[in-house]
């Protein structure tokens, strides 16, 4: 195997939007990953790609790219819809995978590209990037060496654009069977970010909500009906026995972004953002023992695995991935959320439409 782990992309269009802004850029900078492949729907956007980023070949037909013997990996950052049928390929030809989150549209595709991973004994492994961010890897590690001492209650928060006009080729999100809302995608990051801080929920109660039943298409000029929930809330106990409450906002204006508040009998831990946990801006963590007052803390170099001239903003925690990744690759030993971890988390974003639906507290598998 080659030095750098020689990767296949798959979504690598100049116009997408969250590869484009944090996939492409970690990848250009990255010293463990080689962008070898390209692949994107057309055969003119696949070789404009290849000379945008370096690489050696271009694909506009995935399965074709999955199976070439010149890449070790792959990468799987297109539409939430297309993750199953890209990933099976990826890993039915023996290669290493890396999928943006979440892992299927449905927990039904989670499971069945898990067990597959499983039986072909590749590397696979989900875009849950609150699990590489060195301020939450340092609000862990401060929770379990007793710095709050017991955890009584925790509180998250995220408000996010969510605008209410926008081109149709931006509209595709509305419909919830798609598997692409604000209850799968932000607030499956808010959540999974508290889990592994704190733990996990024993049982929910959530509510789901659509404040804002339509949106305005501005190239078509017409009003189309939403059936993705614009607010969740989600509360109820960890197993630790702390009490927890969550709540995600797609909001027209002024969104205040990210905050988790940590309350224990010995002190206090906050940390903040201005999008979201996952994002790879410089998150804010501030601490108080006792009576004394919030300070800010400095997050240990030692949760940083990309060099320091790294990009920063949302190509840093996605380069902290790719990391974690390539040594996974090369000693066989993981230390990223894996696929088990992802079908875990589709599991208990059901739980709470469940129970939003029957308006009934649900114990959590």
């Amino acid at each position: 195997m080659a030095k750098k782990i020689r990767l296949g992309f798959i979504g690598a269009s100049l116009n997408s939007h969250w590869a484009s802004q944090s996939h492409l850029p970690a990848l250009r900078a990255h010293p463990d990953v080689e962008m070898t492949a390209v692949c994107t729907t057309r055969p003119a956007s696949a070789e404009e790609a290849r000379k945008a980023f370096g690489a050696k070949f271009a694909f506009h037909d995935f399965r074709a790219m999955v199976v070439s013997k010149e890449i070790d990996a792959v990468a799987v950052v297109v539409r939430v819809p297309s993750h199953y049928e890209t990933t099976k390929a990826a890993i039915d030809a023996g290669k290493h995978v890396y999928t943006e989150w979440p892992l299927g549209r449905t927990i039904g595709e989670a499971r069945e590209l898990t067990a597959l991973a499983r039986a072909k004994g590749v590397h696979a492994v989900v875009g849950l990037q609150s699990r590489v961010s060195p301020a939450l890897c340092y609000m862990k590690e401060l929770i379990e060496a007793g710095y709050v001492g017991e955890v009584l209650s925790c509180n998250a928060t995220t408000m996010r654009d969510g605008a209410l006009e926008r081109p149709s080729s931006r509209t595709w999100q509305r419909d919830f069977s798609l598997g692409a809302n604000p209850l799968t995608i932000a607030t499956g990051h808010v959540i999974d970010a508290l889990r592994f801080v704190l733990g996990n929920f024993t049982r929910v109660s959530g509510m789901l909500t659509i404040q804002a039943p339509q949106w305005y298409e501005t190239d078509t000029k017409q009003m189309v009906d939403v059936t993705s929930p614009d607010n969740v809330m989600v509360r109820g106990p960890l197993v630790s026995g702390a009490i927890a409450s969550v709540h995600v906002g797609a909001v027209p204006w002024a969104g205040s972004g990210y905050r988790m508040e940590i309350y224990g009998r010995k002190g206090s831990l906050i940390v903040t953002g201005n999008i979201s946990s996952q994002r790879g801006e410089m998150l804010r963590v501030q601490g108080a023992q006792g009576s004394q007052e919030l300070k800010d803390l400095a997050v240990p170099e030692r949760f940083v695995y990309v060099p320091p001239e790294f990009p920063r903003g949302d190509p840093f925690n996605v380069g902290q991935m790719y990391a974690l990744f390539a040594d996974a690759i090369r000693t066989g030993k993981n230390r990223l959320p894996t696929f088990e971890t992802a079908v875990d988390l589709h599991s208990l974003l059901d739980t709470v439409k469940q129970s939003s639906d029957t308006g009934q507290t649900l114990p959590v598998a």
